[in-house]
């Protein structure tokens, strides 16, 4: 399964946390299952995300292709530098 797979099973079931500011929070708060970064996300942003993710022990993935076409992948009209997914909450 390829890290666009889980993306498109996450935006599904609405298991998904879009732009940066609120993927970080999810990483720090250790709710995320996975966090994706866009190709041409900023070297800060990526680093802090790279740093976190090792503090959380949670995956961090680079998606192939840029955050204009990242956020085409998920059907918005904006770029979209980072996202996290989510874990399934059994109800």
């Amino acid at each position: 399964m390829t890290i666009e797979d889980d993306i498109k099973a996450a935006l599904a079931k609405g298991a998904l946390v879009i732009g940066t500011r609120s993927a970080a929070k999810a990483l720090k708060a250790g709710h995320a299952k996975t966090v994706v970064l866009a190709s041409n996300a900023p070297e800060d942003v990526r680093k802090d995300f790279e740093h976190y993710g090792k503090t959380a022990k949670t995956p961090v993935h680079k998606f192939n292709g840029t955050g204009k076409q990242l956020g085409v992948f998920l059907g918005k009209p904006f770029p979209v530098a980072a996202l996290a997914i989510m874990p399934e909450h059994k109800k």
